[in-house]
């Protein structure tokens, strides 16, 4: 469950930083700092906006969008009419953050699509993942406790109450789905609609509910 083996892509501006730490919800309390020193570095074709929001030239950005900083929103990526960006959020290259959608603390690889009425907080996207429409990303259990994330025989302890998602490459979340705090999903899994996941999903599995996860199969 190395963080190397659930980000297999390089392709974000945050990747060799990301990938300098073992588990992934390390990183999650340095995105601020770490976007403050990186924006500071970007060159022209970035604009920098008031409370430290870095946006590229190619990037569209609807005008009902909410946006706190600190932020980068890359090369072609999306932010799309009402979107609610809460401070520390990179949105990668060519990805699109939709209509209705909520975001905090996070990282968005290059070509994520989140396209409609999500919410995405202290979590890491991969690479060319998709999550459907009103798909959920909990980072908060209902009793206030610090987040455990249970992997075979092992409980890793975060020592941290606010713990979202850590979606791999070519992940297809359905519509509808939640991710319970703490989910890992490796790469080029599927969850079906309406799937409330948790813990953690190997690589190149189709999770049709819980107790029914298979393995995908090739075409």
């Amino acid at each position: 469950m190395n963080i190397k083996d659930i980000f297999l892509s390089n392709d974000s501006i945050l990747d060799s930083y990301i990938k300098s730490f073992n588990y992934p919800f390390e990183v999650l309390p340095h995105i601020k700092d770490y976007i403050l020193e990186l924006g500071e570095k970007l060159d022209s074709n970035y604009q920098k906006l008031d409370d430290n929001i870095w946006i590229h030239k190619t990037a569209s950005v609807s005008k009902s969008a909410e946006i706190h900083g600190p932020c980068i929103i890359d090369e072609k990526a999306i932010v799309r009419c009402n979107a609610y960006i809460r401070g520390s959020v990179i949105i990668g290259k060519n990805s699109v953050l939709g209509n209705s959608c909520e975001i905090k603390n996070a990282i968005l690889y290059d070509n994520v699509q989140i396209p409609h009425f999500s919410y995405v907080g202290d979590s890491i996207i991969g690479s060319h993942a998709h999550l459907g429409a009103s798909a959920i990303i909990s980072n908060l259990r209902s009793d206030k406790k610090n987040i455990k994330i249970k992997y075979k025989d092992q409980v890793i302890e975060t020592n941290m109450r606010k713990v979202g998602a850590f979606i791999g490459d070519n992940v297809e979340v359905g519509c509808g789905s939640i991710l319970n705090p703490g989910t890992i999903i490796l790469p080029n899994t599927n969850i079906y609609p309406l799937t409330s996941v948790r813990g953690v999903i190997e690589a190149n599995k189709i999770v049709k509910d819980m107790n029914n996860i298979v393995e995908k199969e090739e075409r």
